[in-house]
């Protein structure tokens, strides 16, 4: 996830928080330990977007990896003030 998303925003901030261990058990837990992630994100890019385009350009700049590989996507998406 990472790669992908420094390649399409070239964030300020980035960090992508692997919440599975919380969630074992639970719906969606098949096991691998990457199933519920966190994505912390800052970048220019996001400048007068609102919170729904934001999260929509991190979900495309993902792929597939959200609703096929990850059950839960949690997305924290900024633009750096100044």
């Amino acid at each position: 996830m990472e790669k992908l998303l420094i390649k399409a925003f070239s964030p300020t901030q980035l960090d992508v928080i692997n919440d599975s261990a919380k969630h074992s058990g639970h719906a969606g837990d098949d096991g691998s330990g990457e199933s519920h992630f966190t994505v912390v994100i800052e970048a220019a890019t996001f400048a007068d977007k609102s919170r729904l385009e934001r999260q929509r350009m991190v979900n495309r700049a993902l792929g597939d990896i959200p609703g096929e590989r990850v059950h839960a996507l949690a997305i924290q998406a900024s633009a750096p003030t100044t």
